[in-house]
């Protein structure tokens, strides 16, 4: 490196071959590093003894909630995983095994809950909710998501559409049966409540569930039958994935109310709070299938352009740093909740529906009635499923 710049100071820069060369790839590898480190994003810096204290997780086995539960973990927080997947299946066994191994942190466990099953979440909270004591419960984090690609329409168990099932209406039942486990935690809990979105939701419109339900296979939209009958809130205009972020948020808002409202019979302050949070876009699998349309052309393409999704997009760990920051800082346990956090600060949500007292109303009614409505469909389906099992058991 001497003998370099005494050439130039002798010489002059001219003197050192090829030194345009080296400047101009070493500009272009500066550029790379700073638009690499601009669209990696925030990273928390907040820590929380979370020792003794247990999460309720959802999505926590890919993508950013493998990560956030990661993260959690290391820091000593019991963790209840919320999985599609049997207890019994080897995935599930070796994968908590292995978390159970990189963290030190043996208080993690799983439960079978498929988020696409108004069945399964109500057997799962109900079981919750009716131990007594009351079960320990610091913080529930809401990270499971799916997105359908290209315009093909999925159904749930229940014949809602997936998206919408699993992004939206599963986080309504479950909460909604858990709210008795919430309010009855000691005043003196820090209790979380995250909600995992996206900027999707902005181009989201207000859900009018009949034209989102299944019939014989189809939705109604697409039969033009009748058979369902749902309060309308809006229009269908959006995607049902917009539709779902949208929804999440505006019954986020909604949910700490009804928290706030709750009169506790020791007369404390409401001590649970809800936190929404934007992680950003990132390379999980649902991005990854969302980028190539579910399809392999899709996904040839995808990987041919690697390289730009690499620099553009967050690693899943860097897209979970929002939701440990809204884990870990201690602002987001005091104050009347309902925060909006994206790249680790405090935001403003940019659709005033979020905030609309009438709208919130009109969505809550429609989706309590929805859920009431595809349950009953599903008691009937189970018990005609049974009496032909115990028919073919007979003959």
């Amino acid at each position: 490196m001497i003998p370099i710049i005494a050439e130039i100071f002798n010489r002059g820069i001219s003197g050192v071959p090829s030194l345009f060369n080296v400047l101009k790839y070493v500009s272009w590898l500066v550029v790379i590093f700073v638009m690499k480190w601009y669209f990696g994003g925030a990273v928390n810096k907040s820590e929380r003894n979370m020792h003794g204290k247990v999460v309720m997780i959802t999505g926590g086995t890919s993508g950013i909630g493998a990560h956030v539960a990661e993260g959690l973990a290391k820091r000593g927080a019991q963790l209840v995983l919320l999985t599609q997947h049997a207890l019994s299946d080897p995935f599930m066994v070796d994968y908590v095994m292995d978390l159970r191994l990189r963290t030190n942190n043996q208080l993690i466990t799983a439960e079978c809950v498929n988020l696409a099953s108004l069945h399964s979440i109500r057997q799962f909270a109900t079981k919750w909710v009716d131990n007594a004591p009351p079960r320990r419960l610091d913080m529930i984090i809401l990270c499971a998501n799916n997105s359908s690609p290209g315009k093909r329409k999925v159904f749930s168990e229940d014949g809602l559409e997936y998206d919408l099932a699993v992004n939206y209406l599963s986080n309504f039942h479950l909460l909604s049966i858990l709210s008795p486990a919430i309010r009855a935690q000691p005043p003196d809990r820090d209790v979380r409540i995250i909600f995992g979105t996206c900027s999707s939701y902005l181009g989201g419109s207000l859900p009018n569930f009949a034209e989102h339900i299944a019939v014989d296979g189809v939705s109604q939209k697409q039969s033009k039958k009748e058979e369902f009958k749902s309060p309308n809130v809006a229009t269908y205009t959006s995607s049902s994935y917009q539709i779902s972020k949208l929804s999440l948020m505006i019954f986020a808002t909604a949910f700490q109310k009804l928290l706030n409202a709750y009169v506790r019979p020791d007369k404390h302050a409401n001590n649970a709070r809800v936190v929404m949070v934007d992680p950003g876009w990132s390379r999980t699998p649902g991005m990854r299938r969302h980028i190539s349309n579910g399809s392999l052309l899709g996904l040839f393409l995808y990987l041919l352009t690697w390289p730009v999704w690499w620099l553009v997009l967050k690693s899943p760990e860097q897209g979970a740093q929002t939701f440990l920051y809204a884990a870990m800082e201690a602002n987001w346990g005091k104050g009347e909740g309902g925060k909006f956090l994206k790249e680790c600060r405090e935001m403003l949500p940019l659709k005033n529906e979020i905030f609309d007292e009438a709208i919130q109303k009109k969505l809550w009614e429609a989706s309590e009635k929805t859920i009431e409505t595809l349950e009953k469909q599903g008691a009937l389906k189970r018990a005609q499923a049974k009496k032909e099992a115990t028919a073919k058991q007979k003959q």
